[in-house]
């Protein structure tokens, strides 16, 4: 087998592997952030087995729970009516 015919078919493999479905693909960071206990349940599921539900999931389950707790993050900063006394 010559080179060329063996860089071609790992850069095929590599793209087919790359090319796989997501673990969950109706899960996304918004519809968790959504539904508290569907996030609570797989919070727990990453908690414990992370290998079996994918780095992809769980990174979506992280960013959604730091959404639910910190909110969209547009909160302006309001200054005090008075100001402090030093």
């Amino acid at each position: 087998m010559s080179p060329f015919n063996i860089f071609a078919s790992l850069s095929l493999v590599t793209l087919l592997v790359s090319c796989g479905q997501s673990s969950a693909p109706g899960e996304t960071v918004e519809s968790l952030a959504a539904d508290p206990e569907r996030l609570k349940e797989l919070r727990q599921q990453c908690k414990l087995n992370r290998a079996k539900l994918g780095d992809e999931l769980c990174n979506r389950v992280a960013e959604a729970t730091n959404r639910r707790f910190f909110g969209n993050g547009k909160v302006p900063y309001t200054l005090p009516k008075e100001s402090p006394n030093f």
